[in-house]
């Protein structure tokens, strides 16, 4: 039994995730933003798995101090964490403004699970995994963009948010590859039937499950065992390189600074 950290799991690939977890008898730790719908859930998912252990963790990503207390829930109870997805992501808001001012897709989508991964790290060993949830949507990163400066529309929000993602995990996964967690990020596959791909692009999208067996084998398979902050594409089905900004490791080093600098300033 491993114990398994998603956020984002009340819905979409994240709930589909969950149910192979649970089917398996891992120990499942839930995040949310609602906690009567995550109580609901959990209570679902005790009846449908009796096999597996399932908690709750309730935060909204979009807050620097509930991300925190998230950590800090999670470290409370657990003294060791196998596996971290960070799988809540956000594509189209009414207001994309966070109320430190910053820009909700990044804070939500590339921000909230760098502080969270290593808000976790001391509870993770070499092997533990972390999967972060990227896209085959991906585009330079505006610096700006990312401080809350000026705002994006909906699509270039979210694809510098997934590539910056990506970015971290490159430079996190190189970081801690021989003594820490192993880290990869994975586009699950474009276009599948979540609510985000209904709401942003009105279309019924495609088999949620495909995205679930990928974070499975990305938890667990060895065909994931030595990644170091690598990418890997579900569309083609093999680990690719990201888009080319992220070649250029002065682009890296300045993410990781700004990433820093606005969690130091929050």
């Amino acid at each position: 039994m491993k114990t398994v950290l998603i956020t984002g799991a009340t819905d979409g690939i994240g709930l589909e995730t969950v149910k192979m977890l649970g089917k398996e008898g891992h120990n499942v730790i839930l995040h949310g933003r609602n906690n009567s719908k995550l109580e609901n859930i959990k209570s679902a998912l005790e009846a449908q798995f009796p096999g597996s252990k399932f908690d709750t963790v309730q935060a909204d990503l979009a807050s620097f101090d509930d991300v925190r207390k998230l950590a800090f829930a999670v470290k409370a109870k657990n003294k060791h964490l196998d596996v971290l997805i960070n799988n809540a992501g956000v594509f189209t808001m009414d207001n994309p403004v966070t109320h430190a001012g910053l820009d909700a897709r990044f804070m939500v989508n590339t921000i909230a699970p760098y502080m969270l991964t290593l808000g976790l790290i001391d509870v993770m060993d070499a092997q533990s995994r972390v999967i972060n949830v990227s896209s085959a949507a991906q585009a330079p990163v505006n610096w700006s963009a990312l401080r809350g400066e000026i705002q994006l529309s909906d699509g270039a929000a979210y694809a510098q948010s997934k590539l910056a993602i990506t970015m971290w995990t490159m430079n996190l996964g190189s970081k801690y590859k021989n003594n820490g967690p192993k880290m990869v990020s994975v586009n699950p596959k474009s276009l599948l039937g979540s609510k985000m791909v209904k709401s942003a692009y009105g279309i019924a999208g495609g088999d949620l499950k495909l995205g679930a067996k990928i974070f499975m084998d990305a938890a667990f398979s060895d065909r994931f065992a030595d990644v170091a902050g690598d990418y890997f594409d579900n569309d083609h089905n093999t680990f690719a390189a990201p888009h080319s900004f992220a070649n250029e490791p002065s682009h890296i080093k300045m993410l990781i600074t700004e990433l820093d600098a606005i969690i130091a300033a929050h």
